[in-house]
């Protein structure tokens, strides 16, 4: 006798565990199989469908949980210091707040301010392949998440703000169990260790504030200095450390998983590895499948500061959304055959990867442009690369991404 679908709760519920969390593909179409908006409870709603997310994230009557939202929902969360510095950010800030904490730092995410970095970017990966060049010369594996993966972006946005290049694998380990906090309350202990970092990085954070008062340099660390002191109104203590710690973590993280994600692809699809090494021109649609077939972030959330509708559904004032993003980037209703890695579908829409509307990810350009820059310099760089161990996924839901892919260098 064939199993029965499992109900939204029973999904729901898989999605907790590691395994589901392994390959959330199938629980997701569980999900979608109760309806693109489907109702989990009083007050609650998860949606899958493309076009119902990409509504949700542009109605500015849908809010991001902010300290509000988190007051009203978790009473004690003002105890947890990862907690508190996400919800100073622009990240977790609505209405004018986040217009004016976006504002701050938009100016260095501009298009002619990342076509810029692309000589940096450039710079900073030959070196990395330089030094896996030296870890595999013996002939054994090197893990290209922690040694390329995650090095090229937090070097990246450290020149961006202006971090020391010494502190860079201090900074991938620490904001990694910062970015825990996105989960919230789902690990008691993981949200623990994630405070402590918190507190780690803010001390951190506030010696190099004090250096940029004694040196200012040309970086954005600099301006946000100098917008603090001149003005606190306009950008207060915690809302300088909230930013840096956003801007740290959703700089690297995120960056690290698309690379990730994008090169066991590749290595799963040889002509595609083929194509990424030999054409200048394909690293651009390949990159954006990637985005929509493995993308790095899972999930976000709304709630309705207002009454709304989402085509044609009432969402009353109150209602908590869960917005499954990959999901909707694998809606059939808008993605021929949603399943396949296709770099070649054409007429598709974007992927919701980075969102949309007014919290539209600040560093998209700056992903992109690394993911474009260092795939292919990678796979020239070591043309028999291969796989040495079964890549593991890191054992999140909300941001997921490969934690470890040791590789043959094959050179």
């Amino acid at each position: 006798m064939a199993e029965s679908a499992p109900s939204l709760t029973e999904a729901f519920a898989a999605l907790g565990t590691r395994r589901g969390r392994q390959d959330p593909y199938p629980l997701y179409e569980a999900i979608r199989a109760h309806g693109d908006l489907a109702r989990r409870g009083p007050g609650r709603l998860v949606v899958t469908g493309y076009d119902a997310c990409a509504r949700a994230l542009r109605d500015t009557r849908l809010h991001v949980q902010d300290r509000t939202a988190y007051d009203a929902a978790h009473p004690a969360w003002r105890s947890h210091s990862s907690l508190r510095a996400f919800t100073s950010s622009m990240l977790y800030s609505n209405g004018p707040d986040h217009t004016r904490l976006r504002s701050l730092a938009a100016f260095a995410f501009t298009p002619p301010r990342v076509r810029d970095l692309a000589a940096v970017v450039e710079g900073m990966a030959d070196r990395l392949l330089d030094r896996m060049a030296r870890l595999g010369a013996g002939g054994d594996p090197v893990d290209v998440i922690a040694e390329f993966a995650s090095r090229l972006p937090v070097a990246v946005i450290g020149a961006v703000l202006g971090f020391p290049e010494e502190d860079q694998v201090w900074f991938r380990e620490t904001a990694s169990a910062i970015a825990v906090a996105t989960d919230g309350f789902s690990d008691p202990a993981a949200l623990h260790r994630a405070d402590a970092a918190m507190d780690a990085l803010a001390r951190y954070f506030a010696a190099l504030v004090e250096q940029r008062r004694r040196r200012p340099a040309g970086d954005l660390l600099t301006t946000l200095t100098a917008v603090h002191d001149g003005d606190p109104e306009r950008l207060s203590h915690e809302e300088l450390m909230g930013n840096l710690m956003v801007l740290l973590t959703a700089g690297f993280e995120t960056t690290s998983f698309l690379i990730g994600h994008g090169l066991m692809i590749a290595l799963g699809h040889p002509p595609y590895a083929h194509r990424l090494r030999d054409d200048a021109d394909f690293a651009d649609a390949y990159v954006e499948e990637v985005l929509r077939y493995e993308p790095p972030v899972h999930v976000t959330s709304r709630f309705a500061a207002h009454d709304t509708d989402l085509l044609g559904t009432a969402v009353p004032r109150g209602t908590r959304l869960t917005l499954i993003l990959a999901a909707a980037n694998r809606d059939p209703r808008r993605f021929t055959a949603p399943d396949r890695f296709d770099p070649a579908r054409g007429g598709a829409p974007q992927p919701l990867s980075f969102g949309a509307g007014p919290h539209y990810c600040l560093g998209a350009p700056l992903a992109r442009l690394e993911a474009r820059i260092a795939l292919p310099r990678l796979l020239r760089r070591f043309p028999r690369l291969a796989a040495a161990a079964t890549p593991v996924h890191r054992d999140r839901w909300v941001v997921r991404g490969l934690d470890t892919y040791p590789l043959a260098l094959g050179a």
